[in-house]
């Protein structure tokens, strides 16, 4: 056993001992042929591999939440565990750099690339969390394109670090070894269509080659889980999200939407919960997700939890800033009873105004050109 297999194998279990079910080790070899995403040295100029974990989501504050029973539960459980697996990195980190080799801990979420386009506005992250554990095993790609564990499903949260040091990587999954028989249900509970239903995108990694299904425009995951709108296309659901405000199916509408989203947002009352996020003022509410825990390796679970979604009703927001759960007709009738301009922050006209549609514009020619 070289030192370099001794350090790897203390890595792997450095990050169980601090709460990871599942760890592996990717190298620049390992990722070569991936989008920009997956070059290592983004994070760290020197970087020649990255250890990458997963924390487990407690699966009792689901059902609750998909049936729109009980939020602040599973937000609580989803903002600890994304706090943890972040300060898991930064600890071996840490390690590693007190063991003479220079690493950077990669953050669960909220940590941008400022060198696109649009900066961090477009939301992408440093290296790939998704990637790094498709290519080392950690988990396994599903159509919706989060990553599966056999035992928790999608409900799991990722972190990693990178490091200079040449850590052996470990095998990705088989396909067998994936549990995702395409049951399209993650589609059916995306209230966005962020999902395309017919296409797929392949990305080569090392050796081996990846797919999951084809995302169509970003922004309508930042406009629905970002909570400015949440009603399903059936109208009989909606996430957590008291918004009313249309999804269009033009990917480009979608930019003068979010931002004129924004300052409907801001006037709604405020609720218990939320956290802050690095791209907005008001708190951010956890409202949505449910591609990713929707899903379960047992197919008849699976089935419960998206039954659970879609006949949980349509939530509405009281004026003390208290979400609930109605049927959809009874959603309708509540609106129908608020004045015209509580109405507005929640449904109507979501028209850009001219300068709100000049910014859309002026964004839109940042990323042509930077395209």
């Amino acid at each position: 056993m070289t030192d370099m297999d001794r350090l790897g194998g203390i890595c792997l279990d450095y990050v169980k001992c601090e709460g990871a079910f599942a760890a592996g080790i990717a190298t620049r070899e390992t990722v070569a042929g991936g989008p920009p995403s997956t070059d290592l040295s983004y994070a760290m100029p020197e970087a020649r591999s990255a250890v990458v974990f997963a924390l487990a989501l407690d699966q009792r504050t689901i059902p609750d939440y998909l049936a729109k029973r009980d939020r602040l539960a599973y937000e609580a459980e989803y903002n600890r565990v994304n706090s943890i697996s972040s300060g898991v990195a930064v600890k071996l980190a840490g390690f590693l750099k007190q063991r003479g080799f220079p690493a950077v801990p990669l953050a669960a979420n909220d940590v941008y690339r400022e060198d696109t386009p649009l900066g961090r506005f477009e939301m992408f992250p440093p290296v790939s969390l998704r990637y790094l554990a498709a290519a080392s095993g950690v988990g396994s790609f599903g159509l919706s394109g989060n990553i599966l564990d056999k035992t928790h499903g999608a409900g799991i949260i990722l972190s990693a670090v990178v490091t200079s040091a040449e850590l052996p990587p470990t095998e990705p999954l088989s396909d067998e070894e994936n549990y995702c028989d395409g049951c399209r249900l993650c589609l059916a509970a995306c209230a966005s269509n962020l999902m395309d239903p017919e296409e797929k995108t392949e990305v080569v990694l090392g050796k081996r080659t990846f797919s999951y299904s084809k995302r169509r425009s970003y922004l309508r995951c930042q406009y629905v889980c970002g909570g400015y709108t949440g009603l399903h296309a059936s109208g009989k659901w909606s996430t957590w999200s008291p918004g009313r405000f249309p999804v269009p199916e033009d990917d480009d509408a979608f930019l003068p939407l979010l931002l004129a989203g924004v300052q409907k947002y801001s006037r709604r009352p405020e609720g218990r919960g939320g956290r802050y996020h690095s791209l907005m003022d008001d708190k951010l509410y956890t409202t949505c997700g449910n591609c990713q825990i929707v899903c379960h390796p047992d197919p008849d679970e699976r089935k419960r939890r998206y039954q659970l979604l879609a006949r949980g009703g349509v939530v509405i927001q009281h004026p003390d800033g208290s979400l609930e759960a109605v049927p959809s007709e009874e959603a309708l009738r509540r609106l129908d009873a608020m004045d015209a301009d509580t109405r507005s922050i929640y449904d109507g006209d979501i028209t850009p105004s001219p300068d709100i549609q000049a910014l859309a514009d002026h964004m839109r020619s940042l990323a042509k050109a930077g395209g």
